[in-house]
């Protein structure tokens, strides 16, 4: 059974999105929140919930704020937008921002399957006319290729990749781990390049669906060494 989380403050449109998930998944389990607090609370209170369907606009929220609050205290639950908003330019920052995937509030009930499948699978869905907009389609996570990576990581360039994922600057690494700045630098470096990615933002989207403290152990605990 899938647990699915719906995001938005029109109960109208959450019975609308709740009609056309069970379309597809007939045994899905849906839990609703009008606001990202409820959200907060509720993923805390259902720890199962495998995705969570977001809607940009809610009340106390602005821009991509909702998003980001959720992506920093639950980066393991994946997000897909359900937008009004379709604009190319939001599309492309949500994704960026770390959305698994976005669709119109206009989707059709096939297409929303499928983003449900492809998200639930490990992958960023963006429909292909959405997709065309922003400058092509969206690239789906090799989630086993990027563990690989990770995996080949020093246990000290695992330790400063936690404390990027958990927003940390390089100034407050360096104090959190008792060693210099230009140390830190050196290993964010070398984290970049062994992941293959271009900045630590997309170094934390690309970690962001792996189970990132199971992978560490212990070996990231911060440490003053």
């Amino acid at each position: 059974m899938t647990k699915i989380l719906i995001v938005d403050d029109h109960p109208m449109f959450r019975e609308a999105l709740r009609s056309a998930v069970k379309f597809s998944r007939d045994d899905a389990e849906i839990l609703e929140a009008g606001s990202i607090e409820a959200a907060h609370e509720a993923i805390q209170a259902e720890p199962g919930i495998e995705i969570v369907l977001l809607d940009l606009s809610l009340p106390g929220t602005t821009g991509f704020e909702g998003l980001m609050l959720l992506r920093s205290s639950f980066p393991r639950t994946p997000i897909m937008i359900v937008s009004g908003l379709d604009d190319p330019k939001i599309v492309h920052e949500a994704i960026r921002l770390g959305a698994a995937g976005f669709v119109s509030k206009s989707v059709d009930k096939a297409t929303l399957a499928k983003g449900l499948s492809e998200v639930l699978s490990g992958s960023v869905f963006v429909p292909p006319e959405l997709a065309q907009k922003t400058g092509g389609s969206s690239e789906a996570t090799d989630a086993n290729d990027i563990a690989d990576r990770v995996a080949g990581l020093t246990p000290a360039q695992l330790r400063v990749l936690q404390l990027i994922r958990h927003g940390q600057l390089n100034k407050q690494i360096a104090h959190e781990l008792g060693v210099s700045e230009t140390t830190v630098k050196a290993h964010v470096s070398e984290i970049l390049r062994k992941l293959n990615v271009v900045s630590r933002t997309q170094a934390v989207i690309k970690t962001s669906q792996l189970d990132f403290e199971a992978i560490i152990g212990d070996d990231a605990a911060p440490s003053s060494g």
